[in-house]
């Protein structure tokens, strides 16, 4: 299965909104931006900022941190057309080519995210920012004293510059949600105003002023944006390209003259005099340049590897070490995900059936090492998780809907089934054959049989072997149901044009969520989704009630609201059985050679060691690396 990522910097794009052209929110849902009036310092979708106008650094840093030293890694995460096993162009943000990670960091945005907030965004080129009332217009006041690498001024011309070349010729990613942008406009050498439509998610004006690169207009007059290219960019962030060799390494340099270094939103950041991304082919290979130090950290997502190749001489000596950091971004839902669409999966006794066959507590013992815990909602690892009896609040949405969701939406949250860990519990597989016959499916021997007269039959589909030790148990269970069951391996391309057209029985997915739910949301469960091709909604779930409450929770005027209908939501999406629950784990499992210091706590809503971390120099010394 991809790995889908969860909320990090650029991806934000993607999760608040902007990766999918918004549907009209509501103008209620846009106030809470409207208010205060007057230049602020930072924006928030409900208004809450953590950080007042005179603060001095976020508090997830070390405002003391050394600088220097070099950060050698593989990028765990990328975004846009970037690629972690190979480059050939240092354009990242159109859609033509292969670019090197970490990119983004070479240039500068109007703001930039606090990570221990879950949307707030504060100033960097832009000094403050003013609202209109409506909400549809944005005027930034820019920092005079911001430049490019060459000592030329960033002005407003460059900012409008930027955000129409991107809407024009970018990636899709960023180009297609721009379409709510109706123009940008220069008010003056250091101002420019942004008017949207009116059609925007919420949140989608935050990612504009926090994700969007700022281009230079003189160089980009010059040089053609739309094409690749392995000449390094004109740029103005805290780093640029530096010594690189295609397909081996690409080391960015600090720029020692960052026109940004005493912001309070770069304080004890940005230490590294040297970022250097080595790629790999072939994960194996990845795993031995760090055992040999070649590398000096690694994040890694093999459950396996973590729990059984962490023996080397390194290792053992304690040069490297092994952590565990903190993840508290929402986990969002992974699962295998029914097509409803497909009169099999009609019936949600069916679906919860063969839910009782995946027997989770022998996977995570036998084949995951004990680290993970089991999915259970679609709000994850987040305070939109449903738990608990419903609250007084949960029940005022509820209640008009009594007579069209089930009853079990009024009681505690469905959770998948705990087995006893066997890997065929019986009374699991008794309660499945249960529900299998009170919707009209009989035994004719070994098979089942449904009600149109015919086996039953289903296929899980997936782009990859590794998941073949995972869902075999799994068929085998259903097997014992009396259900021909068989999973499918297929190249990615195919397997993203079946998901596209729905040409599926069963899919793996995942979804990641951000903090601060938007418009996006319709596109995993809403009922137009469900009917359009190439949307996320790979369940197929169409529910007015679903709806509803997706409305709600886009509308709310707090987050308290929003966490409110976002728990309403989960419980009637649970009571749905539209899928079965896979796994989740809410650290970080990270190694690293030990010459690296840390902030003492982990912001929680991102984990971007190359922006907050520092080279110890006296343990860089002792192990004779990263200094």
């Amino acid at each position: 299965m991809k790995k889908c990522l969860s909320p990090t910097r650029r991806q934000m794009l993607q999760l608040s909104g902007a990766a999918i052209v918004a549907a009209s929110t509501p103008l209620s849902a846009k106030m809470a931006l409207a208010a205060p009036k007057g230049p602020r310092h930072g924006l928030s979708v409900f208004g809450d900022l953590k950080y007042g106008p005179d603060f001095t650094h976020f508090e997830y840093v070390n405002p003391e941190a050394p600088k220097g030293g070099a950060f050698s890694f593989q990028a765990p995460y990328w975004y846009f057309n970037q690629n972690v096993q190979t480059y050939n162009t240092f354009n990242s943000f159109i859609l033509k080519g292969d670019a090197p990670p970490r990119m983004e960091l070479c240039f500068d945005t109007l703001m930039v995210r606090a990570y221990d907030e879950p949307d707030a965004v504060y100033g960097l080129v832009a000094e403050t920012v003013e609202v209109s009332e409506d909400g549809n217009r944005f005027t930034f006041n820019l920092r005079p004293e911001a430049r490019f690498h060459d000592g030329s001024k960033l002005t407003a011309e460059d900012v409008a510059f930027s955000i129409m070349l991107l809407k024009a010729d970018g990636h899709p990613l960023l180009s297609q949600p721009l379409g709510v942008l109706k123009d940008a406009e220069v008010l003056g050498e250091h101002q420019v105003a942004f008017q949207f439509d009116g059609t925007q998610a919420r949140s989608f004006p935050l990612a504009v002023a926090a994700d969007y690169p700022i281009f230079s207009k003189r160089y980009y007059t010059a040089y053609d944006f739309k094409q690749s290219t392995l000449t390094p960019p004109l740029s103005s962030g805290p780093y640029k390209v530096g010594r690189h060799a295609v397909g081996r390494y690409v080391e960015y340099h600090k720029v020692e003259n960052y026109w940004a270094n005493d912001l309070p939103v770069t304080k004890g950041q940005l230490n590294f005099s040297t970022i250097r991304l080595e790629f790999f082919r072939e994960r194996q290979v990845a795993f031995e340049a760090f055992k040999k130090g070649d590398v000096l950290y690694r994040e890694e997502f093999s459950s396996k590897n973590w729990a059984t190749e962490y023996n080397f001489p390194a290792v053992e000596d304690g040069r490297v070490v092994r952590r565990d950091f903190p993840d508290g971004r929402p986990s969002g839902a992974q699962g295998w995900f029914f097509n409803t669409r497909r009169e099999k999966f009609k019936d949600p006794r069916v679906r919860e059936a063969l839910g009782y066959a995946f027997d989770f507590e022998w996977s995570n013992e036998n084949l995951f090492y004990g680290l993970y815990k089991r999915t259970k909602s679609f709000f994850e690892n987040s305070d939109m998780k449903a738990e608990g009896l419903p609250s007084a609040a949960e029940l005022e949405l509820l209640e008009p809907f009594r007579d069209q969701v089930p009853e079990t939406v009024f009681g505690e949250p469905i959770t998948p089934p705990v087995s006893d860990g066997s890997g065929f519990d019986r009374k699991l597989l008794r309660r499945a054959s249960q529900l299998l016959k009170e919707a009209g499916y009989e035994r004719d021997g070994p098979q089942l049989i449904g009600p149109d007269g015919k086996p039953f039959e289903v296929e899980f589909i997936n782009n990859t072997t590794a998941f073949e030790r995972i869902t075999n148990p799994l068929l085998k269970n259903l097997e014992r149901l009396g259900i021909k069951a068989n999973l499918r391996i297929v190249d990615p391309a195919q397997y993203q044009a079946r998901l596209n057209d729905y040409d599926f029985d069963i899919a793996s997915r995942r979804y990641s969520l951000a903090p601060t739910l938007s418009d996006t949301i319709r596109e995993l469960w809403g009922s137009k989704a469900a009917a359009t091709p190439g949307t996320y909604n790979t369940a197929g779930i169409s529910s007015p009630v679903v709806d509803a409450l997706i409305d709600k929770a886009i509308a709310a005027q707090s987050r308290e609201e929003m966490n409110t209908a976002a728990s309403a939501l989960d419980r009637v999406l649970r009571s749905g059985f539209y899928w079965i629950p896979q796994w989740y784990k809410n650290v970080h499992n990270v190694s690293l050679w030990d010459v690296y210091g840390f902030p003492e706590e982990t912001p929680r809503y991102f984990f971007p060691v190359e922006e907050l971390w520092w080279i110890d120099q006296e343990k860089a010394q002792k192990l004779g690396k990263g200094g």
